[in-house]
């Protein structure tokens, strides 16, 4: 069957130079975005109820927007002042980018991996005595935790925001030939807002290994995956798709 729609379970692009617009264009395509899953910040009486104390930490480890948001949300909530030695340990330069939001880069120590924390190992062992807060959502995969533990650090966790079901019932009469997935809060997301979701001819495309065995233990039926060496992105992945089946 031919493709004609499909729905991202993400926010719409900023930038109206994304791949998916160019994915659009060539193929004319109905595209919609719609996140399955957003975020709600912690108050500063749950992140006490954690026994955190944000003065206690010289290093911040930082792996996602989010986390930088929520920190520094909560920091002025607590009215703490995140002093000037403090250093940031950043998973990606997307993330490192995103910290100037909050403070000057220059006069700040940051440190930033590549793609992975892993990347910064040899930086994380110079301070090894000194003390690390990992912010995070209330979902957190193991990777991060195992490399700190690893390395044999001194971190706590601070819980500061947590991922919640969207509300998709305006969806429930729309049929979408391709639905879009990148993290198995959204394959939770479809079966609480539709118990009842039935495949049928609705094509899945999913991105990365945990999304894939989401999918699969919901007993999905996967069309499109990525990232795999001939399509590492999503809309590559779909392009390959369509231009099959169109």
């Amino acid at each position: 069957m031919k493709v004609k729609t499909i729905l991202v379970s993400q926010p719409e692009p900023s930038s109206d130079k994304s791949p998916y617009s160019k994915l659009l264009d060539k193929h004319k395509l109905t595209l919609h975005f719609r996140p399955f899953i957003h975020v709600e910040g912690l108050d500063a009486k749950e992140v006490r109820q954690q026994k955190i104390d944000f003065n206690n930490f010289q290093n911040i480890v930082l792996t996602s927007r989010n986390a930088v948001d929520h920190f520094f949300r909560l920091c002025k909530e607590m009215r703490f002042t995140v002093p000037d030695s403090t250093k940031y340990f950043c998973q990606s330069e997307a993330v490192a980018f995103y910290l100037q939001k909050y403070v000057v880069y220059r006069k700040r120590k940051i440190y930033v991996g590549e793609k992975k924390i892993e990347d910064l190992e040899a930086v994380f062992k110079k301070f090894n005595k000194e003390t690390f807060l990992f912010p995070t959502s209330d979902m957190l995969s193991q990777d991060v935790p195992d490399f700190l533990d690893k390395a044999n650090l001194n971190w706590q966790r601070a819980i500061l925001y947590r991922t919640v079901v969207s509300d998709l019932s305006d969806l429930r009469d729309v049929y979408y030939d391709i639905l879009v997935f990148f993290s198995p809060s959204g394959i939770e997301s479809l079966f609480k807002n539709f118990p009842d979701f039935k495949q049928n001819d609705t094509r899945i495309a999913v991105y990365g290994n945990s999304t894939i065995e989401a999918a699969e233990l919901a007993n999905l039926r996967i069309d499109i995956k990525a990232p795999t060496p001939e399509t590492p992105s999503m809309t590559m992945a779909i392009e390959k798709y369509i231009e099959q089946v169109n």
